[in-house]
């Protein structure tokens, strides 16, 4: 025991910096201790969520008083008076719950935006992603064709279930993902998304030249090669708003006719009255060469070495 008081003796100052270094090792646990019990709190919420979603969905193995305010629509005519009206009106409102959720989560699909700034909504990997996609294929295999579709009890709850698990699984998800954002990347992975961010707003900036609107996009392109999976429809949209046109171009001929200005009115002929066309003229007659009957004698001689055109008459016999 000696030794050990004589260092204690000898090295009393090192109680200082071990006391900083205990303080610090109990803030992180403190704070990891926090991290911890708020995702098990989120977690606990969104079970409960869905138990409470499941509970409304079985509306008449509930009591009354114990109902969400979801059935007090239906609660109203009597059970016997139109069943068939009742199954139509919940199927309206589960297909407008199931509409809803996926435009959604069409944003976070077609938006390039919104998937740089929220990348666990597209990646498949994230536990909570994956759980709502999977209630999603759930929800869209056993959505009926139409509102008038006939299903039994157990079809119909079946189908109000799953619409209830996809609605509560995206936003559990989206809430994670809203949590994470780019905390799984490195940082010049980190560094790569933000150059992107800033290269798409001039992809779609519409002040921006078409050069530069391509030249942008080309650069956004290469910065997400290998980073996040963008979709054929997303990449397709992000182009339609690459090739937006700047303002209108000059009309021409063919697409825009030019309306007469009043000084020009009078120099145009009426459309009702065109010019006449002109017939064509008869063809000039030629000249008979062959002289009337009357004037056949005398006629001119011929071989004879008179001059021409010389009349001679017969000699009278004697």
């Amino acid at each position: 025991m000696q030794p050990i008081f004589d260092f204690l003796g000898d090295f009393w100052w090192l109680v200082f910096p071990l006391m900083g270094v205990l303080g610090m090792v109990g803030n992180a646990w403190e704070r990891g201790a926090r991290r911890r019990h708020q995702r098990r709190i989120e977690v606990m919420h969104a079970k409960a969520e869905l138990k409470a979603a499941q509970a409304a969905a079985r509306g008449k193995a509930v009591a009354a008083a114990s109902l969400p305010p979801i059935t007090g629509q239906t609660a109203v005519p009597e059970p016997t008076s139109a069943p068939r009206e009742t199954q139509v009106t919940q199927l309206e409102r589960l297909f407008a719950t199931h509409d809803a959720v996926t435009a959604r989560w069409l944003e976070y699909e077609l938006d390039v935006a919104k998937i740089i700034a929220f990348p666990a909504m597209s990646d498949g990997r994230q536990p909570l992603t994956a759980a709502f996609l999977r209630a999603k294929r759930i929800a869209d295999g056993l959505r009926p064709a139409s509102p008038k579709a006939r299903l039994s009890r157990e079809q119909l709850a079946e189908y109000r279930n799953a619409v209830a698990d996809f609605e509560v699984a995206f936003d559990v998800a989206e809430r994670d993902a809203r949590r994470l954002r780019d905390s799984s990347f490195t940082e010049v992975e980190r560094k790569r998304l933000d150059t992107a961010k800033k290269l798409l707003t001039v992809a779609i900036d519409e002040a921006a030249t078409p050069a530069e609107r391509q030249l942008a996009y080309r650069r956004v392109r290469e910065e997400l090669d290998g980073l996040i999976s963008i979709s054929d429809e997303a990449i397709e949209v992000l182009e339609n708003k690459v090739m937006l046109e700047l303002g209108p171009t000059t009309p021409t001929t063919t697409d825009t006719p030019v309306a007469a200005t009043p000084t020009e009115a009078p120099a145009s002929p009426p459309a009702a009255s065109p010019e006449p066309v002109a017939e064509p003229l008869p063809a000039p007659k030629r000249p008979s060469t062959t002289p009337p009957a009357a004037a056949q004698w005398p006629v001119p001689s011929r071989g004879t070495g008179d001059a021409p055109g010389r009349v001679t008459h017969p000699k009278p016999h004697r």
